[in-house]
């Protein structure tokens, strides 16, 4: 495990750059003051940020590329345009290099899937990545995967993920065996995709040690923590993301309005104002943000474009602790031991 933690930083992704990315280096840096930060983009931005927090300037070095890759651009045009040259490219690549322990970017999903896929490859027997993140739940936690890393996947790719996913729970949330759970639309067998299905049968039939299968979650499952592990391709994964960030903000909302009605109300929160915190922080969709890129060779983790300052401070808080867990060398090891069988016979099983 490494004396610091090196954080390779795209400062130009997301919907506004280096305003946000650079404060919230430095609110991490107060989190966790054993981190270095390598800042990729155009010093013309980055440094009348950066000039602002002497104690994040004396944690990080500065490449400058004034090279950055849109919001808008399609995952082929970023490859044509940012490869080698690009401040995203350029964090991937320094994992790659081994001059960092993770990437951080806020910048276009798919650009960053393309350009991870391609610097670092996926591990053996991975066809293709997921974006995986730790969700609050009635229970306390789930990992939920895929967020949005790729659309549609046949069954091979949802036993793929339930592997993966159960992996990463296996390691932050220490249990030998974590449960798994495929999101559908209904409970019984015979409900949704046919890849859903198929995917459902062969993670019966295979009965993998390092997972138990539970079977088909609901929508509602998700934040009633119905398993320790939730697969869901990556287009409904991403809406049922983006519903829970929703609604979460609608709850914190409707609270402030209420509270604000009448003198009873304020009364009456000033009396119950621990358990009105705790319910905040709780449904804080900044806690929410900062997605594992999982079936890699290096640890990338996406921040919502559109986050905000406390809200990309997050994200980088879940690449520390990827790296602190070592999570990499350890789903990796669990990939290595069971992967290959897995391969080999998943498709076999169902037959």
């Amino acid at each position: 495990m490494p004396k610091k933690v090196r954080i390779a930083l795209d400062a130009m992704g997301g919907d506004v750059g280096a305003s946000v990315a650079i404060p919230a280096a430095a609110t991490a840096l107060t989190r966790h003051p054993d981190t270095e930060f390598l800042l990729y983009g155009d010093r013309a931005c980055i440094d009348p940020e950066l000039a602002r927090y002497p104690a994040l300037k004396a944690a990080s070095r500065v490449i400058h590329t004034d090279v950055a890759i849109s919001m808008h651009d399609k995952p082929s045009q970023a490859l044509r345009r940012g490869r080698k040259t690009s401040s995203m490219w350029l964090a991937i690549e320094a994992v790659k290099k081994d001059e960092a322990d993770v990437a951080v970017s806020a910048g276009n999903t798919g650009a960053l899937m393309a350009m991870a896929r391609f610097c670092l490859r996926t591990v053996p027997g991975i066809d293709r990545p997921a974006i995986a993140a730790v969700l609050p739940t009635k229970r306390g936690v789930s990992v939920v995967l895929d967020l949005g890393a790729t659309i549609g996947g046949d069954a091979q790719h949802l036993v793929d993920m339930a592997v993966m996913g159960s992996a990463m729970a296996s390691v932050l949330f220490d249990r030998p065996r974590p449960t798994v759970g495929l999101l559908n639309i209904g409970v019984e067998e015979v409900k949704g995709h046919e890849e859903i299905r198929e995917a459902g049968e062969m993670l019966r039939a295979m009965n993998l040690p390092q997972l138990e299968y539970i079977g088909f979650v609901e929508g509602d499952g998700i934040s009633k923590g119905a398993a320790d592990v939730i697969v869901s391709e990556g287009f409904s994964g991403n809406i049922a993301l983006k519903a829970a960030e929703g609604t979460a903000r609608q709850i914190v909302d409707v609270l402030r309005a209420e509270i604000s009605k009448s003198w009873s109300a304020r009364i009456g929160y000033w009396l119950a104002r621990g358990a009105f915190r705790a319910l905040r922080e709780k449904l804080d969709p900044n806690r929410l943000n900062g997605g594992v890129l999982l079936g890699l060779t290096g640890m990338v983790v996406k921040s919502h474009g559109g986050a905000d300052a406390e809200g990309f401070a997050y994200a980088i808080n879940v690449g520390y602790e990827t790296v602190r867990n070592d999570l990499l060398t350890k789903i990796n090891g669990m990939l290595n031991r069971d992967g290959s069988a897995r391969a080999q016979t998943a498709q076999e099983v169902v037959s």
